[in-house]
């Protein structure tokens, strides 16, 4: 008897995501890894306990030190995750999110595992305005992890076929579950902004020019 083609569980339209919010939850509870279309690429993710993380960085295969991003669906998910916001960051905030903007901060020490720290101890997050994983984020009630869902060497997945492709073992097996949000539309990564220091920098240009960010944060350090 042949095995059934993995497949991707529709995710597209308000009445998809509906469907499929109850199936994501179960598997999130499981300690899985989800794939999940976000306003840039298709990512991996999960819970943030430490059994969740650890079954994302086998999946990946991550390496030891490198960090993983925190989506949120408000900011209000800050205080749940015991992060600090310096009154700098928030004026950024308050003008970018839900946006292009991934805020690295300080705190979180009693609920943010070592594994999703950076080397200087910061945690990157950002509130994603991709609508379907908001309700998502919402539904779960509290932040998931991100990564982009593809192996090592492989362009970051456009669409959730891409995904099972490189995946069918794991989609196969439960382990994953992929959510079909259409093929996205290419678009620049977030920008990241160090908020761990008196003066915010930043670490990885992207969509917000750092000359935009200054608007809100005049003391902003480093060019994009």
């Amino acid at each position: 008897m042949t095995q059934p083609r993995p497949f991707a569980l529709p995710f597209w339209s308000p009445p998809e995501v509906e469907g499929a919010i109850a199936r994501a939850l179960r598997h999130l509870e499981a300690r899985r890894v989800l794939a999940y279309p976000t306003e840039t690429v298709y990512g991996f993710g999960g819970a943030i306990d430490q059994e969740s993380v650890a079954e994302l960085v086998t999946l990946k295969r991550r390496p030891k030190g490198k960090p993983f991003l925190l989506l949120m669906a408000g900011s209000d998910m800050l205080a749940r995750l015991d992060l600090r916001l310096p009154a700098y960051a928030a004026q950024m905030a308050a003008r970018h999110w839900p946006g292009p903007l991934t805020l690295v901060l300080a705190g979180g020490d009693r609920r943010v595992p070592a594994a999703l720290r950076g080397p200087e101890g910061g945690v990157a997050v950002r509130w994603t305005p991709h609508r379907g994983l908001q309700r998502l984020i919402r539904a779960h009630g509290d932040a998931v992890t991100s990564t982009s869902a593809n192996r090592p060497g492989v362009p970051p997945a456009m669409a959730a076929s891409e995904v099972v492709a490189q995946w069918p073992d794991a989609v196969g097996r439960d382990l994953l579950l992929v959510l079909d949000g259409g093929r996205l539309a290419p678009s620049a990564p977030s920008t990241v902004v160090d908020c761990t220091g008196t003066r915010p920098r930043v670490i990885r240009p992207g969509a917000i020019a750092a000359s935009v960010l200054r608007e809100s944060a005049p003391n902003l350090v480093g060019d994009s």
